[in-house]
């Protein structure tokens, strides 16, 4: 297989490509690498389905659920995996991942029954089609079109621009956030950045919801956002920074309430450091079991910091800790009886997330996805969830080797 032309041959196209084009493209790279076809499809925003990107030679398909089929398997747990054929060969789907950011599943029609080493290398050409799908959608709004399944309120257009993507990782460490409802959100943000060593982590909850369609929550939600980043690129402590969003957000709206988390994640040491301004308690989850609740609150929520001055917990993280966050319309989501899921389930399906070994994305789609069940997909707040998985003490950054996932290797259904 001709990987390295099939590669040099998509970035060359890719410099005047629209995303119209990317079907093609992948068309294309398919006959060179000797596949018969190669069909790409997009996650739609609730990462229930998988969407296929149509044009060009790009036979027809329909669009697959994520849970229940091969193709989903591959989005959800980001491996390979493959039908096993007969004498017309075989289907390999592959998961499009940008850094760990899933995008979809790239699906290969193979005229023979591929080795592990062929499957590596069409994950490569699938690597770089999900990285083509990023930036070509920097451009253009075909594949935000293709990925929307239900009109977008003006609020959660607003709000759902300045997010950062779902996943990052490091290595070392694993950040994943997910935001229900996706079409109709209220005051609920999350943001997190990785600079250097220490992990900066932030959940937002502003009050308002109801008003003018959400856009007061989302207006505050928003200018605690930027606050946020503005204080963190300026390089100030915890402390500091919730003074600055608190000041910030009450010379805006003085009758504005957010409740907040602010987190830093030292990634050689482990140490987690916590402001709660009002907001739920998190928990740190470690070998099976709810090692620490954190307490809250810590801080009075944003605009009223000025009556009261926060404190920063401080908790030892171990490797292998997953810190869970999240706002209270997890918790507070009720059945069509009025029970609430509150925090037991939460716990539960959190512990259960973590014996199966399901990565933080698909632990937070999952965990997302059963508050959505529980209230017959009619969420009365919004749902909020931020994973950080610390899995190893990252060496000095001067000592940092880059590390090589391990090869792909073929798994069966």
């Amino acid at each position: 297989m001709n990987t390295l032309q099939a590669l040099r041959q998509l970035l060359r196209q890719s410099h005047h490509a629209r995303p119209e084009d990317l079907p093609e493209m992948a068309m294309r790279a398919a006959d060179v690498i000797g596949a018969e076809a190669m069909i790409m499809y997009v996650v739609d925003h609730q990462q229930r389905e998988l969407l296929p990107l149509l044009g060009g030679s790009a036979p027809h398909r329909d669009p697959i659920a994520v849970d229940g089929t091969l193709g989903g398997r591959a989005y959800a747990l980001v491996t390979p995996f493959a039908t096993q054929g007969d004498s017309q060969g075989e289907r390999l789907w592959l998961p499009m991942v940008n850094g760990s950011e899933r995008m979809g599943v790239l699906e290969v029609v193979a005229p023979a029954s591929l080795q592990d080493e062929a499957v590596d290398e069409c994950v490569s050409v699938a690597s770089l089609l999900a990285e083509l799908l990023v930036t070509r959608n920097l451009y253009s709004d075909t594949i935000e079109q293709v990925r929307r399944l239900e009109p977008m309120r003006l609020a959660a257009e607003m709000l759902r621009a300045q997010l950062p993507p779902l996943s990052f990782s490091t290595g070392h460490l694993m950040i994943s956030g997910i935001l229900e409802p996706c079409y109709d959100v209220g005051g609920d943000a999350f943001d997190y950045a990785v600079n250097g060593e220490t992990a900066h982590l932030a959940l937002f909850d502003a009050a308002g919801h109801g008003s003018a369609g959400g856009m007061r929550a989302v207006m505050l939600a928003s200018l605690a956002l930027a606050s946020y980043r503005n204080a963190r690129r300026a390089r100030m402590g915890l402390i500091d920074t919730y003074h600055y969003i608190d000041s910030a957000v009450r010379t805006h709206d003085r009758y504005g309430l957010i409740t907040a988390v602010l987190a830093e994640i030292d990634q050689q040491t482990g140490v987690l450091r916590v402001i709660s301004a009002g907001h739920p308690s998190g928990m740190v989850i470690r070998q099976g079991r709810v090692a620490k609740v954190l307490p809250t609150p810590t801080a009075l929520p944003v605009t009223l910091g000025d009556k009261r001055p926060p404190v920063v917990v401080e908790e030892a993280l171990e490797p292998g800790d997953r810190l869970l966050l999240y706002t209270d319309g997890i918790i507070e989501a009720r059945s069509a009886q009025g029970e609430q899921f509150g925090t037991d389930r939460l716990i539960d399906f959190a512990l259960k997330a973590a014996a199966d070994q399901l990565p933080a994305p698909e632990s937070a789609r999952r965990l997302v996805h059963a508050i959505l069940r529980y209230q017959d997909d009619r969420l009365q707040d919004d749902a909020t969830i931020l994973l950080a998985d610390w899995r190893s003490p990252a060496p000095p950054h001067s000592d940092l080797e880059l590390i090589t996932p391990p090869a792909a290797h073929l798994l069966e259904p």
